[in-house]
């Protein structure tokens, strides 16, 4: 029976945290103000549309954020973790310790989104500088709001950006001293870290 709960936790994670990521990165896009005519973003729209559509009804943008990208990705967060839970024996969750611990996955998974996506801009501007690949571009408008305030403080080398350096140590620092220590105040435990 272990070997089963086991695997049920595997397939939901797997899943469930692919479909947490797009929803993600349906906020992320908006945030950054991504092409949204980039054939990514149109997957991305249209695997979250059928949730978000009914959610835009009753929950309006704030301050020109994707709100209801943001509560559904939430949402799909604390649903996973009480599904996690349930498969692993515990039952069912205390709601708002689960919804801290919600908050708290989708704030990490909201950093490593941006720190993975800064690996392959740095790795794909020394082997594909100025591809008009869909892909390329679309890492290159998450990266660009994170880089810009570093670029402004770093003085200009020339053809060196030192930049991603700056925000490479601005995220893990933030991910090992904000979202870890977190995760360790409030117990969360080690299966339920989707994100994490």
């Amino acid at each position: 029976m272990i070997g089963l709960n086991t695997a049920g936790v595997y397939i939901l994670q797997t899943i469930g945290s692919f479909y947490l990521l797009i929803v993600l990165l349906r906020f992320i896009l908006q945030l950054v103000r991504a092409d949204f005519y980039n054939p990514l973003s149109q997957f991305i729209v249209r695997a979250t549309q059928p949730l978000l559509k009914p959610m835009r009804k009753l929950i309006p943008s704030i301050f020109g954020l994707d709100t209801s990208s943001l509560i559904l990705a939430l949402i799909v967060q604390f649903v996973l973790m009480e599904l996690t839970l349930m498969l692993m024996g515990y039952g069912f969750g205390a709601p708002l310790l689960v919804l801290v611990w919600s908050i708290i996955g989708v704030t990490a998974l909201f950093i490593k989104v941006f720190f993975f996506a800064l690996i392959i801009s740095v790795i794909l501007s020394w082997v594909a500088q100025g591809s008009h690949n869909p892909a390329v571009e679309l890492v290159n408008q998450i990266c660009e709001p994170l880089l810009m305030p570093f670029r402004r403080i770093l003085p200009n080398l020339g053809g060196l950006d030192l930049s991603p350096i700056l925000a490479f140590l601005v995220l893990n620092l933030i991910d090992m001293l904000v979202i870890h220590n977190l995760a360790i105040q409030t117990g969360m435990l080690s299966g339920l870290s989707l994100a994490i």
